[in-house]
């Protein structure tokens, strides 16, 4: 069975608007390497229109992307990519699939058909995965800046703390500082 990885950017706050991350080549770097490492991407809706409206586009050359930004939307054509939506059907980006059943079993599904694990990056779903305990690692890219806005992360709450187990830290030259986090016990 896979693991399915949570990752995103904040900033110490715990804002999570995609406009206030640092995006140069070190930080799309460690992305490329997150999805290199995993065998499927998983989203919510509003997270899978956001990247469909933009990465095909960087991938086909039809939008002039610097060679970091082509290299990660290339890798992401080809991956897998899984959708959670109650609202829309139809996914036609390149290996896009709908997980439209019971979210707990679609996911339980996916991670146990994803060896290589799964990766995801959407907040809103990250919530809902976790009050379900579906969530095994954390790996959160915190940049150093205080948006004073939201959207934050886990603002809507969890029925419980979760107890993580720090497995590495590393800063990168921007100031962000990549955190790998696992379940406690």
């Amino acid at each position: 069975m896979g693991r399915l990885t949570f990752s995103i950017n904040l900033t110490l706050d715990g804002c999570v608007d995609h406009r206030e991350g640092i995006a140069d080549d070190e930080t799309h770097a460690f992305f490329t390497r997150l999805m290199d490492e995993s065998g499927a991407m998983l989203w919510g809706r509003v997270t899978y229109e956001m990247m469909e409206s933009y990465w095909p586009a960087v991938a086909s050359g039809a939008v002039d992307a610097p060679p970091a930004l082509r290299e990660w939307a290339v890798k992401l054509e080809a991956k897998p990519k899984y959708v959670v939506s109650s609202t829309r059907t139809d996914f036609p980006w390149t290996h896009s699939h709908h997980i439209a059943d019971d979210l707990r079993a679609g996911v339980q599904r996916l991670k146990d058909a994803t060896p290589d694990g799964v990766l995801l990056g959407s907040g809103k779903l990250a919530v809902e995965l976790d009050r379900l305990d579906l969530i095994d690692e954390y790996r959160f890219l915190v940049h150093p800046r205080i948006a004073g806005h939201g959207p934050t992360l886990y603002e809507s709450g969890l029925p419980a703390t979760r107890r993580l187990e720090l497995i590495s830290a590393h800063p990168l030259r921007n100031g962000a500082v990549a955190m790998h986090y696992r379940r406690a016990g």
